[in-house]
Formats: C-alpha cells, structure tokens, sequence
C-alpha cells in the first residue's frame, strides 16, 4: 500500500457505514417472509442471515469489479467524488428505512456515484454501456422474472402439496424448506450487495493511489465489508421488514417457500454473470409473484406504488445529492468537514424521528392495516373462483381460506 490519506480513511470508513446501513435495510429481502409466517423467531431469523452474509461476501468479486472497474471511469476519480457518492446513498437508505419502503441499496449507491462523478468529470466519465446492460436492465427485468417464477412455484407447491399430507405436517415441511431458502437468499445477498461496498473502497484506493489499477479488492476490504453488512443484518431493519413480510401481502409457508427460491436463484445467476443486481427488486417481486399465485391471495397495491415510486427515485435522488456533495467537497478541506457534519447531523435527524414510533422484534409481524380493495384487487377476486360452498354477490368480498372453505357452511351460505 504506497500511501493513505485522510481523505481516504474518511470514504473507507464511510464507505463501512454504508456497507452496514446495507445490511440492516436489506435484511427483510432474506428474512421478512420467513419472520412473518412464523418459520423462524426474528431475532434467531436475523442473526442466521447476518452469518451466511459474511459467508457470502467471500464467495465472488465479480460484482465488485464491475463497481470498481466497469461504472465510472477511475482515472477521473477523487477520493472525495466516492465520499459524496456515499452521503447520496447512506440518506436514501435511511430516508426509505425511517418510511418502512424496501427501495434498492445497490442503486442509491450508484446513484450517488454516477451523480457526483458527472459533477466532478462530467457525463463522459460514465460507462453508459455498463450502466444499461449491468445496472438498468437487471433492474427492469429482475423482479419480473422473480416474480413470474414465484408466482408459478407458488401453483405448483400448492398443487404438489394436496392429498399427499395434511395441511399441518405440509405446513410444517414448508417451514423447514422456507428457512433453507432463506439461508440461500442470505448467502446470495453476500455474494452481491457486500461486493458492492468492495468495489466502492477499492475505487477509492485506486483513486486515492494506495492500490494499483484494475486491482481486485484486498482481503481487508472483503473482510471489513463482510463484517460491516452482517452487523447491520443483526440487528434488523424491523421497519422493512414488516413492510416486506405484511405490507404486501399475507403469505403462508407455501409460498414464503416459492418467494424465496426464486429470489436466491435470480440474485445467484446475476452474481454469476457480474450484474449489480437489485436484491430488493427481486425479493419484492417474487413476493408479490408468491402473493398472486395461491387462489384468492392479492398483493395490497397501495403499498406496492409506493414502492415502485420510491424504486424509480432511488437513482435520480442519489444522483442529486451526491452531486451536491461533490460541489460543496470541491471548495477544499472545509467542504468535506462540512459535507461529513450534514450526513451525521442529517443521520442523527431521521434516528430520532424513528423514535417516536418503535418497530423491532415483538412487533414486527403486528398485522397492517387492511387497505380498502381497489380495481387490482376486484379484477383478481372476480376472475378467481372461490371454494365450494361459497356464495357471494360482492365481488370485493374476502374471499374464505382454504381452512374456512374447509369448514361447515353457515346457514347464511346455504
């Protein structure tokens, strides 16, 4: 290692602090469907997850090179541009964590690099093959294809599942396949999400010379980055997770199961090939796929346009205020302090307003409110038959579950 400066210290350290901001906002993409369908407590759910996460932070670069090597050009690259990219992206994530919204991790941080490298080299200085093929078309394409395989795992384990056991002892084999496709979904996100924060520190010792170009990551970075990711997966971003697991829809072990292997085999592939893929596109799309492929279940659309616009802000908002940072950063030393106070004092801020209504482990699977069925929800419940027995002239009707549809019919009914 020829040199490190201070400035350097600051993006690596800042660099860890989004890494860990990472983990505690991601945590639902693994563990939010196992938690509320009872597979696993939520505190022995989350610490599982933040394990197989430093596992996986060893298991690849791939993606990291594509961060370090691929996005920007390095040789226009300060140390400060990597230190506003991060103030864009730590603030996106914890603006959506205070509103309990399951945005992207991954491109708050491209974001933010993007808009500040433009603001310090210009849009020139951006690989815009890259950014398309690696960044923008898994993000279009992800959770469609997760949430098209879920929705067809979910019909397809419901089907497998009938007159072969009884519906307690093949919930019960659900349970234990939900929590070995968490694990899966844990070590994925390891594979991909923890590289990014490599590929962010390994950019900025390329920038900040202390390593040479087109250097893979040290063993410090992986560990550190590993490390950063797990701790912030412990203790639970229980806001997101209730969103994740509640918000969208109800799920049973049948499809909590589905959801989840589509989700690690999407995020695995991607991986794979070196696409800075969205965890939380795919997992919230394979949710809704699982919720809209048992008979009678909806996703609660409100909640998902709230996440489809906060998905398609994530990028531009990042941009923005990375972009600012680098601004202020380019007036010299006092810039920088002065960008480092904003982002503790702006953190700070939201940690508070987080205070005023506690969500952790004893209440993060407290039911939501239920929304009012719209035209999604009708559509779906006036084209889904529902179970014998059942008479209804409200096509907004809830419809029964299997277990009601299963129990004696109401002199009203008949």
């Amino acid at each position: 290692m020829e040199s490190f400066s201070l400035i350097l210290a600051i993006v690596v350290v800042t660099a860890l602090a989004f890494d860990f901001t990472n983990g505690f906002h991601d945590t639902a993409n693994a563990m939010a469907t196992t938690i509320s369908t009872g597979a696993l407590k939520p505190k022995v759910a989350v610490a599982m997850s933040a394990v197989l996460n430093l596992v996986g932070a060893f298991l690849s670069v791939e993606v990291a090179n594509t961060i370090s090597k691929g996005l920007v050009d390095e040789s226009g690259i300060r140390p400060e541009v990597i230190f506003a990219a991060l103030v864009g992206a730590i603030l996106w994530n914890l603006l959506t964590w205070l509103v309990g919204l399951p945005s992207s991790s991954s491109h708050a941080l491209m974001g933010g690099l993007i808009g500040a490298t433009i603001a310090s080299a210009g849009a020139g200085a951006v690989h815009g093959d890259v950014l398309v093929t690696k960044v923008l078309i898994p993000a279009i394409a992800a959770p469609i294809v997760a949430g098209i395989a879920a929705m067809l795992a979910t019909r397809l384990s419901y089907r497998l599942s009938v007159g072969h056991a009884e519906g307690k002892a093949a919930e019960k084999g659900f349970r234990a396949g939900q929590i070995a496709s968490a694990g899966l979904v844990s070590l994925a996100h390891g594979t991909n999400d923890a590289q990014k924060t490599m590929g962010i520190i390994t950019l900025a010792l390329v920038a900040g010379g202390a390593v040479a170009p087109d250097s893979d990551p040290p063993v410090w970075v992986i560990l550190s980055a590993g490390l950063a990711i797990a701790l912030g997966t412990y203790l639970g971003g229980w806001r997101i997770i209730r969103t994740m697991g509640k918000g969208l829809t109800d799920l049973q072990p049948q499809q909590g199961f589905a959801a989840q292997t589509s989700a690690a085999t999407v995020i695995l592939a991607s991986s794979h090939l070196g696409f800075s893929l969205s965890t939380t596109h795919s997992v919230s799309g394979s949710v809704m796929g699982a919720g809209l492929g048992r008979k009678g279940g909806v996703v609660r659309w409100s909640t998902a346009t709230r996440m489809f616009v906060a998905w398609g802000l994530t990028l531009p908002a990042a941009a923005l205020v990375g972009a600012v940072a680098e601004w202020v950063t380019g007036f010299g030393d006092w810039g920088t302090a002065l960008v480092a106070v904003f982002l503790v004092a702006s953190s700070a801020a939201i940690w508070v307003v987080s205070r005023r209504e506690v969500i952790d482990h004893t209440n993060v699977n407290d039911a939501e409110s239920e929304e009012p069925a719209g035209v999604v929800t009708t559509a779906i419940a006036a084209v889904t038959p529902p179970p014998a027995g059942t008479v209804t002239d409200d096509l907004t009707a809830t419809i029964p579950s299997p277990a009601e549809a299963t129990a004696k019919p109401s002199a009203t009914a008949l």
